[in-house]
This record gives structure tokens, C-alpha cells and sequence, in this order.
């Protein structure tokens, strides 16, 4: 039997690839649980720096498999009360979404939990949520306004339309737009560059720029300059 996600290690870097290409890798429970207990390998192997998601075939993810929504369990796929923003924040290493294809819906919402975005020039994102009828679970509300500003993600979510890699360069969703034959090569060099820094400071600045995201920036701030000075201490740079 195909998995429905693969996984391989290169060079301190893991590659996740959604493998159900004849379903333009949709969601299933089985996937779900596949990329959660890869996600989790990420964190927990020391010798995994960087993760990169992408997408089999010519999709990245076509949301959920509407045709397995009342016999899937999607929220809590493996029954221990995690989903999908659970486990994407808890991944305390950089993840990459390689957008190959169309990144719809729940699709776009691993795409949005993701820490940023490199899209083939193929690439598309629609929230369909409001066409289809289904209620948003996985961060869509939040996470697309914080990247786009709420204007673009009103427009976008009201309107359930597809925009293109390019449009979405413009307006900040996405990093960078390569040729398709480039994608995975042009992820790979950004993760090696992540991969040869301070694993550990990176860790902590992942960490600061996520918090500081979900409060105010004196808060944000706030964390920072305790961090800083915890950082002079054990350095011996700060003795008080």
C-alpha cells in the first residue's frame, strides 16, 4: 500500500512530501496522521535541522477529502486531542512549505502554519471554506489576515477565489516565486543555509518572533530583552 506522506533526510534536512497524488493529496485521517508523527520526528531528531513540506504530483494540497469528512476523524486524528496548529506550533525547528500546485482551503492552512513559503510559478491559494460550507479549524481566520493584512484576507476568503503565486508574492503570503523545476532545489539552499547557523539561538528567535506575533509588541519586546539579559548572565558578559 502507497503511504499517504513520505519522508526522507538530506543533509540535516527533512523532506515531507503529501503522497496522494491521484486525490491531489487531499486530507484523510491517515495523512493526518502520517505528517503529525513526521512533524514530530522533526522535532525530536537531533540530527534533523530544517523541514520542507511539499506536495506529490502537480498539487500541494487540495484541502479536505470531502468524500472521507463523515467517516475521518481530521480534528483529532490520533485521538490524543492534537491538530494540525497544535503540531505545526510545537515544531520548534524552521519548516518550509515548497508550494508545487494548488494549496487550497485546509491545503492553504498547512501552507499559512508554515513559517514562510517559497511557491513554483504554477502555484495557486484559495479559501474556499464559505463555497463549500465548512467552518475553518486550522488557524485560516487568523493566520491569513496576519499575512496579507485583513483587507486581502477578507477579500480572499469572502470571495473564495484562487490567486496566483505572484499576486501573493505582492501582497506577503509568499516568500519567493521560482520556476516549478527549481522549487525543490531553490527550498533546499535556504534550508542549508538555516541549517549551517546556531541551532540554538535559532530555536530562541523562532520562539521570539512566534510570541511576540500572538501579543502586543511591548509584550514581544518584553521577552526579548528578559531573554537578552538571561543570555548576558550565563555568558558571564552581566553579573547582577
Amino acid at each position: 500500500m502507497t503511504p499517504p506522506v513520505l519522508f526522507e533526510i538530506k543533509d540535516h534536512i527533512a523532506i515531507i512530501t503529501l503522497n496522494r497524488p491521484e486525490k491531489r493529496n487531499a486530507i484523510s485521517q491517515s495523512l493526518l496522521i502520517e505528517l503529525y508523527n513526521n512533524l514530530e520526528k522533526v522535532s525530536s531528531d537531533p540530527e534533523i535541522r530544517v523541514g520542507i513540506i511539499t506536495g506529490a504530483g502537480d498539487t500541494f494540497c487540495a484541502g479536505l477529502d470531502l468524500s472521507r469528512l463523515t467517516t475521518d476523524n481530521l480534528m483529532d486524528p490520533r485521538g490524543d486531542g492534537k491538530d494540525l496548529f497544535d503540531i505545526l506550533r510545537n515544531v520548534n525547528k524552521p519548516i518550509i512549505g515548497a508550494i508545487n500546485g494548488h494549496a487550497i482551503t485546509g491545503g492553504f492552512e498547512l501552507a499559512l502554519n508554515c513559517d514562510f513559503l517559497i511557491a513554483s510559478e504554477n502555484a495557486s491559494f484559495a479559501d474556499t471554506h464559505a463555497k463549500v460550507g465548512i467552518h475553518p479549524g486550522w488557524g485560516m481566520t487568523q493566520l491569513l489576515q496576519q499575512a496579507v493584512g485583513v483587507r486581502m484576507a477578507k477579500q480572499m476568503s469572502f470571495t473564495c477565489t484562487f490567486y496566483s503565486a505572484q499576486k501573493m508574492l505582492a501582497a506577503g503570503l509568499v516568500n519567493e516565486v521560482v520556476p516549478k523545476d527549481q522549487l525543490m532545489k531553490r527550498c533546499m539552499e535556504i534550508a542549508a543555509d538555516m541549517a549551517s547557523v546556531n541551532q540554538n539561538m535559532l530555536g530562541i528567535v523562532k520562539t521570539l518572533i512566534e510570541q511576540g506575533s500572538a501579543g502586543t509588541f511591548d509584550q514581544g519586546l518584553g521577552l526579548e530583552r528578559k531573554g537578552f539579559t538571561d543570555f548576558l548572565r550565563k555568558s558571564g558578559i552581566l553579573n547582577i
